[in-house]
């Protein structure tokens, strides 16, 4: 019988390795709408306001590499509740002259722009499932048609404070160094492939969402892996739901040799086939 990961498996939290701390601080809590849980010299730990859960941990690194042609993030998706949320975010960037992209997906509504330090970020929110295209296979199908801004704006109330309780990080997407190696990966993982446009992109997920994971070559193909100490993406974290599917997945590792880098109690670090680290956590 084929593993498939559980379809409550949440992708948790995403670190970045970043130069200026202070700027991307400044950055991801007055334009994006994530909220300053606490600070170090060195790390800084965002979630959402009123809440000690982080979603994004910047990690300011020594010496750092600027962004190379490599592997690594293409974007950080934060998933927003509602459509309203969606016209109050894209008001403010507005507001603030943010340079930004949208699109409409078929099955999500998003913007898209990138922080001081080239980090692409998507902001969106999901259309109700019954308006997805999915077919009988488990494929779902989305479209690159151009965004309703005006009606997403004309849900906008204009009372942004941030990020509102509910949001979370709905997915994330690389640009990889090999397609065929990250589909192979994430297959063995327990993730289910639910869009396939060929040798350009692929897309990822547990359960019946959209996709948890994307994966392009647009960038180029055979990129190398990112450098240790290079700006970008550092790892990014999936929970899931229980102890009890926390052990099934890791015996599944074990029957396929799949190797981690660290394993302590309700944790494993597994190096993905583009030098980020992949991590896997039990809810507690």
């Amino acid at each position: 019988m084929t593993y498939r990961l559980p379809s409550d498996l949440e992708l948790k939290e995403i670190t970045l390795k970043v130069e200026n701390l202070a700027e991307m601080v400044s950055f991801y809590t007055t334009i994006i709408g994530l909220s300053l849980i606490k600070q170090t010299d060195n790390l800084a730990f965002l979630g959402i306001k009123e809440s000690t859960i982080p979603l994004l941990i910047l990690n300011k690194i020594e010496r750092p590499i600027n962004k190379m042609k490599t592997a690594g993030l293409y974007h950080i998706a934060f998933l927003l509740p509602t459509r309203k949320d969606l016209g109050n975010s894209l008001l403010w960037l507005l507001q603030n002259k943010i340079e930004i992209g949208a699109g409409e997906h078929g099955y999500s509504e998003a913007l898209y722009l990138s922080d001081p330090e080239g980090n692409g970020i998507e902001i969106y929110r999901d259309r109700p499932i019954e308006e997805w295209d999915i077919r009988s296979n488990g494929d779902i199908i989305g479209v690159v048609e151009e965004l309703d801004s005006e009606g997403i704006m004309a849900t906008a109330d204009g009372h942004w404070s941030g990020f509102p309780e509910g949001t979370k990080i709905g997915h994330v997407h690389f640009q990889v160094s090999d397609l065929e190696a990250s589909d192979r990966f994430f297959k063995d993982l327990g993730f289910s492939l639910k869009a396939n446009f060929g040798k350009q992109a692929k897309f990822f997920a547990a359960g019946d969402y959209h996709h948890h994971i994307g994966a392009n070559t647009w960038a180029g193909r055979k990129l190398p892996k990112m450098d240790k100490n290079q700006l970008g993406i550092d790892a990014y974290v999936f929970e899931l739901p229980d102890k009890n599917a926390y052990v099934n997945f890791k015996a599944h590792l074990d029957l396929l040799a799949i190797a981690y880098k660290i394993e302590t109690e309700n944790r494993l670090e597994i190096e993905d086939p583009n030098g980020i680290t992949a991590i896997f956590t039990a809810k507690k």
